[in-house]
């Protein structure tokens, strides 16, 4: 019996070391809850078995986007420049407003479904969500702050330790543990409830004006703006000339290759109708302005993207029922679910929802 017990005991040990056996949970860990991809969606690039979503890290995630102590000054949080009520965007500011009321050079885009995104920033610059933040956080211009003294202030709070060992199982703050909190946050801001979502799942229906313009807007637009993300994630010059003030020369800065000159990010155009104002610089206020850029004052160049070579022929009455359509591309319900909105507030029905276009 007791050669028979032993041998029992081996093979069990075995098994569980192999993982072929039900490891019991571990009291005090966050319990894993993964991400719920919209149906017909492509599979998201982010690697969750890196960093798994978790009630706990997505918690400290949203306080630290709302934390303005990240600042050196302690007036600035993401939050300031990315604003729910503008689909997190820099809500009717052509350029984002950094420390001292400082400008920055670009406007701070909306921010959903970056899991499906593998880079960010306008220009492409910074490859992993997980790394973004320390731009914004470091930038003399934004946050201003450096990382030693973020984990410093982190590491000194009487709640952060607290919510780091919720998040990870201890109490260890570091850059990476900052980084991966953030982006548990950024993953759920999942927008897909929008009318265009309901049409599409046979939940709704498109009136007369949707309808024509979903149709031209497949005709004119969705080459670069793909369906359903609403963007193709790729790098395009669409003619918009070099702004002299800022220099902003686009992917270019980042490959250093002149074929990139003035190519930026193109945008989802989920939202767009609370997105304003639009492009790198936010130089256009309205879609108004937009769709004249695209017809009548574009600058084409060398590496002007093929497909706008002869500009964007656009009749008064077509840029009227694409915006019909772009406005159908709004979801309310992100804008407004209090699982985004800061710690201890709730977003108020009353904010600003499409305007000026």
């Amino acid at each position: 019996m007791k050669k028979a017990g032993i041998i029992l005991f081996l093979v069990v040990f075995v098994l569980s070391a192999l993982g072929f056996m039900e490891q019991p949970e571990r009291k005090g860990l966050p319990k894993q809850q993964p991400l719920i991809v919209p149906k017909g969606w492509p599979k998201p690039l982010y690697d969750f078995s890196k960093n798994p979503l978790t009630a706990e890290g997505i918690e400290l995630g949203r306080q630290l986007f709302y934390e303005q102590q990240l600042s050196r000054d302690g007036s600035i949080s993401c939050g300031t420049c990315h604003q729910q009520f503008g689909a997190f965007n820099n809500y009717d500011h052509p350029l984002s407003h950094g420390l001292d009321n400082s400008l920055t050079t670009r406007n701070a885009p909306g921010l959903f479904n970056l899991a499906w995104q593998k880079s960010f920033m306008w220009d492409g610059g910074i490859n992993h969500l997980d790394l973004q933040p320390l731009a914004p956080l470091t930038a003399h211009n934004e946050m201003g702050e450096s990382i030693e003294n973020i984990i410093s202030k982190l590491k000194k709070s009487k709640t952060y330790p607290r919510l780091f060992k919720a998040a990870f199982g201890d109490p260890t703050i570091n850059t990476q543990r900052l980084g991966k909190a953030l982006s548990q946050f950024l993953l759920t801001m999942v927008s897909s409830n929008s009318k265009y979502d309901r049409v599409m799942q046979g939940a709704d229906s498109f009136n007369l004006p949707e309808k024509l313009g979903y149709a031209i807007f497949k005709s004119k637009c969705s080459s670069c703006h793909t369906e359903p993300l609403f963007t193709d994630f790729s790098y395009r010059n669409t003619g918009m000339p070099l702004e002299p003030f800022l220099q902003d020369m686009g992917r270019m800065t980042i490959t250093q290759d002149p074929a990139d000159s003035l190519k930026f990010k193109v945008p989802s155009l989920r939202n767009v109708m609370v997105t304003f104002p639009y492009g790198h610089d936010g130089r256009f206020f309205s879609l108004s302005n937009v769709f004249e850029h695209y017809r009548n004052n574009m600058q084409v160049m060398g590496n002007t993207d093929a497909l706008l070579k002869n500009k964007l022929p656009l009749s008064n009455y077509e840029i009227g029922q694409l915006k019909a359509f772009l406005q159908t591309l709004t979801d309310s319900a992100f804008l407004r679910n209090p699982r985004f909105a800061a710690p201890g507030t709730s977003p108020s029905a009353t904010q600003p929802l499409d305007l000026h276009n």
